[in-house]
């Protein structure tokens, strides 16, 4: 077991009354690793008003990693600005963020978690702020920067924070509250996006954050307890500048790698080795190198959270992958409305609303294991992510499409909440905070990872399949010849445009889904739960 620094005396806010030690006592069945911090659980209409403000701060983050997607091209038209420097609208928040996610715990325990997440809000509110009046595409990639810091943390943070507002024998229904808001956001963006910036201005994908981050402010500033901080290890410079040159490295390869045509750029490969470099340096220094390490990788020595980590990053593949490729499928190849879209992706989140929560206290009983259900999600999901690929032609119909992605949302609602629930369970409260800013970062990274490689099988497939059927489209054959003459060699080339791009979204849907359904008994990895009262072996 790995121990904790060694503690101050409690530091609560004075304003915060204290609640009954009778009332916060974790149920005698439940494993002590579950116990949230004395102080901190709330009951009544106090819990439901910090579990609100909680949910805005969440979604503020969840939105705004897909909301601006489509917004891109009429940012560059508004704005003057070329390609290049419209995905750095994207980029630059991207690698603010991941460099942000792994030292959350230690600023939350730093500066108190109460404050951390407040100032976190407020920065980020005031940064879309900015964003929206943004008058140059500089001054719009400066202040997506300073909200990719500010929101980071916002997700991991919403996550400590739900699971110690909730008693122990509750794990499973505060992590539920937390999924409902860490897959529906992201799963609401495009759409929501693409309504705005069609119906009133770009301006607006900043801008409706503006209003639920003081919502939330408003509601958590009186409401929200600091649990006990312990003592403070110090600043740990060299540790936080080899984590920025090597993971935002990373992103950057991840995002820029395929536009530049990858290691052909001298750019990539510079920041490959640079990558290597920055991250090899890191863990060697924070393993060996300082008494104060500012991420204590030590954490992920546990097998709950290595492996929860692991499987973070494949559910991450299976959702955010899939959310990638299917709104370009929809308008690209079928023609499908920004409301059709919108049903679509609302079709496949009404099953994670509707079973997350009671999918999480079934993984929180002692009747069932956990594992199974995260690997009978995880199989789920593939299926159905490999169903729509099977179904993906050029004229595929709306409810062929519907009926794909309902399977796919109940896979993905047995699979995030148990998954953390898993997690949680086998790791002692102390670690509790460093293993979800693991998991949010391993969710980041497995969303990028997978953009990164699906845009190449993308650009890749479309190559071979236009070969192919430009090969087999010439005048010799009769059915070729007969179109050509009805309807013209440029309709014959629009044609063949369009079927290779479904033939090649298709591709991708069957590598997404092949992934989740091989990578499944990955979940038997995590640790077995014990006996009621006895935590999880590591």
């Amino acid at each position: 077991m790995i121990l904790s620094p060694s503690r101050q005396a409690p530091h609560v806010d004075a304003a915060a009354p204290a609640l009954p030690a009778s009332v916060i006592a974790p149920p005698s069945a439940g494993p002590p690793a579950a116990t949230p911090p004395a102080g901190t659980v709330e009951y009544g209409t106090r819990r439901i008003l910090v579990v609100a403000g909680v949910m805005l701060a969440a979604l503020l983050q969840t939105l705004d990693a897909t909301i601006v997607n489509v917004a891109l091209p009429t940012i560059q038209g508004n704005l003057g600005a070329s390609i290049d420097e419209g995905t750095w609208v994207v980029t630059a928040y991207i690698i603010a963020a991941v460099v942000v996610i792994p030292i959350t715990p230690w600023l939350q325990n730093r500066f108190g978690r109460k404050q951390y997440f407040l100032v976190s809000i407020a920065g980020f509110t005031v940064a879309s702020l900015l964003c929206g009046l943004a008058g140059s595409i500089q001054e719009l990639i400066v202040f997506r920067l300073v909200q990719g810091l500010f929101g980071g943390g916002l997700l991991a943070t919403s996550q400590a924070i739900l699971r110690d507002t909730f008693p122990a024998k509750q794990l499973g229904i505060s992590q539920a509250i937390f999924t409902i808001a860490a897959v529906v956001g992201p799963s609401t963006g495009p759409t929501l996006g693409g309504l705005l910036t069609d119906n009133v201005s770009w301006r607006w994908v900043f801008d409706v954050n503006i209003v639920p981050g003081i919502i939330a402010i408003a509601l958590l500033l009186p409401l929200l307890r600091n649990p006990a901080r312990t003592k403070s290890n110090g600043f740990d410079g060299i540790g936080l500048v080899l984590l920025a040159v090597g993971l935002g490295s990373v992103q950057y390869v991840l995002d820029e790698g395929e536009r530049n045509d990858w290691f052909n750029d001298g750019t990539i490969v510079a920041l490959c080795l640079s990558a290597v470099a920055g991250m090899v340096a890191f863990v060697m220094w924070e393993l060996w190198g300082t008494q104060r390490p500012i991420v204590d990788l030590r954490v992920l020595l546990r097998r709950s959270v290595g492996v929860g980590c692991l499987i973070a990053m494949v559910n991450a593949t299976v959702i955010f992958g899939q959310l990638l490729v299917l709104p370009q499928y929809l308008s690209n190849v079928l023609g499908f409305t920004a409301t059709q879209d919108g049903l679509l992706l609302a079709i496949r989140a009404i099953p994670i609303v509707l079973l997350t929560i009671p999918i999480s206290q079934l993984a929180n009983s002692s009747r069932v294991d956990p594992r199974a259900l995260i690997a009978a999600g995880l199989a789920c999901a593939g299926s159905g992510v490999v169903g729509l690929g099977f179904a993906s032609t050029s004229h595929t119909d709306f409810w062929t499409v519907a009926q794909w992605l309902a399977l796919t949302g109940c896979g993905i609602s047995f699979v995030f909440s148990p998954l953390l629930v898993a997690v949680l369970r086998a790791t002692p409260p102390a670690d509790s905070p460093k293993a979800g800013a693991f998991i949010s970062l391993a969710l980041n990274m497995g969303g990028s990872i997978a953009s990164a490689s699906l845009v190449t099988i993308l650009d890749r497939r479309e190559s071979f399949h236009s070969t192919i059927l430009d090969g087999n489209a010439t005048l010799a054959r009769y059915g070729v010849a007969q179109f050509v003459a009805h309807s013209g060699i440029v309709r014959l080339a629009e044609l063949i445009a369009r079927e290779s791009a479904a033939l090649s979204y298709a591709d991708a849907f069957y590598v997404i889904g092949a992934f989740g359904i091989v990578m499944a008994p990955l979940a038997f990895a995590l640790p077995r739960r014990k006996a009621a009262g006895v935590p999880a072996t590591r």
